[in-house]
């Protein structure tokens, strides 16, 4: 696909702007001096909740002052208005960015984010061609990275959004350039991690553990992680620091958001304030402990997680050892499924003669891989993944007994080489089983237990067993678990069964029934956003326009009141999977992959999909 489509780089933080920020983006952005927002088609896209009212950057006006031959009264109220304004400046400030650190946020972020939305949408409106979009996709990704890097907070989070690929939004370049965010992010001094431990425990770090690893394992938006030893048992165990005073930065960084949504991008705002709040969920270890412990125990019931035979394996929480800023838990070897995927498909790409160096990038090489197989342009089903991988066994089988014979004989000559052996490791993974079976865990979490990880990201998926030829998930991070009551769930069932029969009356009737307002109310445009929303993105849904364009063209044709936002973080989960399955070519329909789980539990609690 090519990626001249209309992206939108940043989601652009809306911010009372004065002139010199305005110049500075005309700079940046090599406008002419001349351009103003107000006076190009690049206004129409920056409305206000449907209006067709573009920004306009004004700076404010300043009355004269009054003669000082009259009263001082008027002093008296222009002093008494000026502090009432310092007062509810600094009130604003406090509430909604989080402080003087949260306004320095905001500003360093827009001297970035500003002129590369001023710039991104000029060349849409010029229509350029390919190489300027990934000239500009290349320079301004390598920005936003180090940018991320230096503010961290929730702009984490955004860069892992863009590289976990949600929505099918994002370019090749950008999913890339943020990658190293899924699980390579900043992370603190050890002496640091120390002391917050020992603060939470009130005890020396060696009174807990007779062993920890001063480098962490991994870092992410608001705390890190490393491996140690209990000194009362001696089990492995992965212990999670929360970094201090987080949590304001966080609520500071997804209020500027909002802010700026609320102003150019009202298709964001609905779904903003249901993630906001899952979100706010993130900052107490213990409750994510006992959600952990929860979701664990619902799997290991309906024999989905556990031993290796099973579908996934999910860490058991040590919830004695659990405070508000500190998480221990048993430690799952394996490495990040991204990681895992990449190593794959360098193995098979050189059991093929080819190399990753000679593709150039990971895409390139897995555009590659897939047609290898010449199965399509969606990649091989599980199926045939299962039997190309059982050819290879068997060919590996016959290459291993050769090698054996020619070792018993040949090989006792003294002077010959004997013929090495081919470890089970070295076969494929099923990428199509792995989305499969991720779509299968997390539609029961949703459907039948009701509760279920709304951050199911490629960073908190790992693979294990893949030295043994066993692989299993391991699915790690329950921050933000959502919970559904037993009618939600069963709504969502029904409206899950109406979008893979493809219903329209049923599902625009389900979607009223959970809540879903907009101005006109249109059929057509509850039907679309549902299928975007719960089960499918592809061009022929999307109309060929980048889904950022789609969403902000249905918005526009009927603005959306309210959203069901008791279905935002499952809408997020399939938007996640989904994004997961493009990125390795199985791409699907999640209404279809859950369709047999939510019939089956409409049948067993007696309520039938379309009453």
């Amino acid at each position: 696909m090519m990626w001249r489509t209309r992206f939108l780089t940043f989601t652009c933080r809306r911010y009372p702007l004065s002139r010199d920020i305005l110049a500075n983006a005309k700079a940046k952005a090599r406008l002419p001096k001349n351009f103003s927002l107000a006076s190009t088609p690049i206004c129409h896209r920056v409305v206000v909740r449907g209006h067709r009212r573009p920004l306009s950057v004004t700076a404010p006006t300043v009355g004269a002052l009054p003669s000082s031959r009259g009263s001082s009264f008027p002093f008296v109220i222009a002093g008494g208005a000026i502090v009432l304004l310092s007062l509810g400046s600094v009130a604003y400030v406090n509430d909604h960015v989080g402080g003087s650190d949260g306004l320095l946020r905001t500003i360093s972020f827009y001297s970035l984010a500003i002129p590369k939305y001023v710039e991104y949408r000029l060349h849409m409106m010029m229509d350029s061609p390919d190489e300027v979009w990934d000239q500009l996709h290349k320079e301004t990704s390598k920005a936003g990275l180090d940018k991320i890097m230096e503010l961290q907070g929730f702009y984490v989070k955004s860069g892992q959004m863009c590289a976990a690929n949600i929505g099918n939004a994002f370019p090749p370049i950008w999913q890339e350039t943020m990658s190293p965010l899924q699980d390579e992010c900043p992370s603190r001094p050890f002496h640091v991690v120390k002391s917050i431990v020992e603060s939470e425990f009130g005890k020396d770090l060696e009174q807990i553990f007779s062993f920890f690893e001063e480098n962490p394992i991994g870092a992410a938006s608001i705390g890190q992680v490393h491996r140690a030893t209990l000194k009362r048992d001696g089990s492995r165990v992965v212990v999670k620091i929360m970094y201090p005073g987080v949590e304001d930065v966080f609520r500071g960084d997804v209020r500027t958001i909002k802010m700026f949504c609320e102003i150019a991008q009202p298709v964001h705002v609905p779904p903003l304030i249901e993630v906001e709040k899952q979100f706010m969920t993130e900052f107490d270890y213990c409750r994510e402990a006992e959600q952990l412990d929860k979701v664990r125990n619902n799997m290991m019931r309906a024999n989905i997680a556990g031993d290796p035979s099973r579908l996934c394996a999910i860490p058991k929480p040590y919830l004695d050892l659990c405070t508000k800023r500190v998480l221990v838990m048993e430690e799952l070897k394996g490495d990040k499924l991204v990681v895992e995927l990449k190593k794959d498909m360098e193995r098979q790409m050189k059991r093929m003669n080819h190399s990753l160096e000679k593709f150039g990038d990971e895409q390139t090489m897995e555009n590659s891989f897939s047609k290898e197989f010449t199965l399509g342009e969606n990649g091989p089903t599980a199926e045939e993944y299962d039997t190309f991988i059982k050819l290879l066994d068997a060919k590996r089988r016959a290459s291993n007994f050769y090698s054996t014979l020619y070792n018993l004989s040949v090989g006792l000559i003294p002077g010959v080489t004997k013929r090495t052996y081919e470890a089970k490791s070295s076969l494929p993974i099923n990428h199509a089983k792995l989305i499969d079976e991720l779509l299968h865990i997390h539609g029961h979490q949703i459907l039948v237990d009701g509760c279920f990880n709304g951050d199911p990201h490629p960073g908190n998926i790992l693979l294990l067993g893949v030295e043994e030829g066993k692989p299993q998930l391991g699915l790690i991070d329950y921050g933000q678990v959502k919970n559904l009551t037993r009618e939600e769930r069963l709504l969502f069932c029904r409206m899950i069964v109406a979008l893979a029969d493809d219903n329209k009356e049923q599902i625009c009737a389900l979607l009223k029934e959970a809540g879903y307002r907009s101005e006109k109310m249109s059929p057509e445009i509850m039907y679309k956003y549902a299928r975007v929303a719960y089960d499918e993105d592809n061009e022929e849904l999307t109309e060929g326009k980048h889904i950022q364009l789609y969403m902000e063209q249905l918005h526009n044709n009927d603005p959306v009141e309210h959203l069901p936002q008791q279905y935002i973080m499952a809408s997020r989960v399939s938007i996640l999977l989904r994004g997961l399955g493009h990125a390795v070519h199985q791409s699907r329909s999640v209404a279809k992959a859950w369709k047999p789980i939510a019939e089956k539990v409409l049948r067993e609690e007696g309520t039938s999909s379309l009453d």
